[in-house]
């Protein structure tokens, strides 16, 4: 996920918020330290990746109007960070697919291979390049969830006892709250979630510092905290993501992941002069989009064999 990680051009928040799990909020000070927390037996990145390869209109049978369509090209992964040290390529998902509105529309068949037709129903209320791009994203999201537990079953006995690795992904943890030892890394801040009194405690952390646990709830519930990734200083917000843990979990657990998290995610912070994301774009999650961008294969190739198949058919 490219993101900046930059507090800049929020919105207030209707989120409800709890602040009282773990510390009051007359209390709310930058957390630096915290109750000792086990290693875990391996940390476990994840993320996902998507390209449009094309965009195409399908005509509808009478020849009078068209359907419109996205041919993508997405894939999903899982990196893992060893005891000793190592990281390396878990194991990893690709998937091509044609979205359309088009309810008729058949699977498309390329020498880049198979983009598998995805039928969208309509929204009145949004436009179809909006509808297409959450049915695109629904499925890449679908995809991790394929790839936690493909990493999930090849961990166990690789580097790690069973139920001791953690994992991390990339993005909020909606619709992946199930997921045990899980947590969201958020790098880019769109709403202000906080009071502002609890707010201007983020801006006071520390490189390695987080706040306080709290509990926030939208459409879903969750525990979160921030937390401050060494990085050079900057703006008030500079190096900050969101952390989040399944609101399921007692609150004494979600403060153990916090301390974890804190403990652990610095160490994988990347750095400027390698990665302009820098540092909320974690080493690991760098190299797995690296490596997942190049099993998508070259863009020009595909589509050249998507225009090829249009042609021939």
């Amino acid at each position: 996920m490219e993101d900046t990680g930059e507090a800049t051009a929020v919105a207030e928040s209707t989120a409800r918020i709890d602040p009282t799990v773990e510390t009051p909020p007359e209390r709310w000070a930058p957390v630096a330290a915290g109750p000792e927390s086990k290693e875990p037996g391996a940390v476990v990145f994840i993320d996902g990746v998507r390209r449009i390869e094309a965009r195409v209109w399908i005509p509808d049978a009478d020849d009078i109007g068209a359907s419109m369509g996205v041919a993508a090209s997405y894939a999903s992964g899982a990196v893992c960070c060893c005891p000793d040290g190592g990281a390396h390529m878990l194991v990893s998902e690709q998937r091509r697919g044609l979205f359309t509105t088009d309810a008729h529309a058949a699977d498309v068949a390329t020498k880049a291979g198979e983009f598998r037709a995805h039928h969208v129903p309509a929204d009145e209320a949004e436009s179809p390049a909006v509808t297409l791009s959450a049915a695109l994203q629904r499925e890449l999201l679908g995809l991790e969830l394929v790839t936690a537990a493909n990493a999930r079953a090849a961990v166990t006995g690789h580097c790690a006892e069973p139920d001791t690795d953690l994992l991390v992904i990339d993005g909020p943890l909606r619709s992946r709250d199930h997921l045990p030892r899980a947590l969201g890394f958020i790098k880019t801040h769109r709403a202000i979630y906080l009071p502002p009194e609890l707010n201007a405690v983020v801006g006071r952390l520390g490189p390695g510092e987080r706040t306080p646990v709290f509990l926030m709830g939208t459409s879903w519930d969750r525990y979160a905290w921030y937390l401050r990734l060494p990085c050079r200083p900057g703006s008030p917000w500079a190096g900050v993501v969101r952390m989040e843990c399944a609101a399921s979990l007692a609150a004494t657990e979600a403060v153990e992941l916090a301390s974890l998290s804190r403990h652990l995610l610095p160490r994988y912070a990347s750095v400027e002069y390698k990665d302009q994301r820098a540092p909320q774009n974690l080493v690991p999650i760098a190299g797995l989009e690296r490596q997942l961008r190049r099993r998508l294969g070259d863009q020009k190739m595909v589509y050249r064999a998507l225009q090829l198949a249009a042609f021939s058919s």
